[in-house]
């Protein structure tokens, strides 16, 4: 299944971020905690350079704890610091800022030198879309002014958000890469919706979805759909939730459609589980 995204806005992102990062004291990169390798956009790192960050694995309550923590401890370094986060409800946000403090920490010790007392630190937020900027920004500012969807391609421009806690965030679109070499890179993009619906074939990619959780987490899609038990062909597993949720037109036919925009909302709703489609 080949996948291709890149709206022009995208390409302007990447030269804004490139711009911009002298104007900030740090990053923060969201990335989904489902998928972590592959909602990283292999840009950021040549992007952002050395620059100090810090990594959210937004949406951790949808993925595997035991999983996560394994993230945490493979992607952390001195100059890098990883927490597990839920952008909706705030869950894990209070940590930032002391891993904040500790990244910059150098420069806290320059200002508080020079009797500067209240120090607001600057910082950019990267990410693709639909891992939940937006969400976080609103999170951080308590009110809505980022806007914020449940569609990939929401924000557009460059804004500056004030926290109370010293913190002044600049939000910037969500970017995808030019090409997606990796076919599995491909599918949990779109598997969790940050790649636009409207330019997949949902019903095949529901199918590969099926067959991903049939290997991974087989008594997860049973006991979701009341299976008795699972066949090698995830095209009669489909049959069968079909048939269990009623998504049957005239003649007995499965509603492909119906069934695959059903298992795709299941599974980004978290209805299935915590489930983890990658690990380091």
């Amino acid at each position: 299944m080949a996948i291709n995204w890149f709206p022009g806005h995208m390409a302007k992102t990447r030269r804004e971020i490139k711009e911009n990062l002298k104007l900030v004291d740090a990053i923060i990169e969201i990335r989904d905690a489902r998928l972590v390798a592959s909602s990283k956009n292999p840009d950021i790192d040549d992007l952002c350079g050395n620059k100090p960050r810090i990594i959210l694995l937004n949406k951790s309550d949808l993925s595997e704890e035991r999983v996560t923590k394994e993230w945490i401890k493979y992607l952390s370094n001195d100059n890098i610091k990883v927490i597990g986060v839920n952008c909706i409800t705030g869950n894990g946000l209070k940590g930032i800022k002391p891993l904040l403090n500790e990244l910059l920490k150098e420069k806290h010790d320059r200002m508080t030198a020079k009797g500067i007392v209240n120090i607001v630190d600057r910082v950019m937020v990267v990410g693709i879309p639909n891992v939940g900027k937006s969400t976080f920004i609103n999170k951080m500012a308590k009110n809505n002014i980022a806007k914020t969807g449940d569609r990939p391609g929401v924000t557009r421009s460059r804004q500056w958000i004030k926290t109370k806690i010293g913190m002044e965030l600049m939000d910037t679109p969500g970017i995808l890469w030019p090409k997606l070499e990796s076919d599995e890179t491909q599918l949990n993009l779109a598997f969790t919706g940050a790649i636009k619906d409207e330019i997949m074939d949902i019903e095949e990619l529901a199918l590969k979805l099926i067959e991903k959780l049939q290997t991974d987490y087989p008594d997860r899609l049973m006991a979701r759909y009341k299976l008795t038990e699972l066949s090698e062909e995830p095209l009669e597993n489909m049959n069968s939730i079909g048939r269990k949720r009623g998504a049957v037109v005239s003649g007995g036919q499965i509603d492909y459609n119906r069934v695959a925009v059903l298992l795709l909302d299941e599974f980004r709703g978290g209805k299935l589980g915590a489930i983890s489609l990658e690990r380091p």
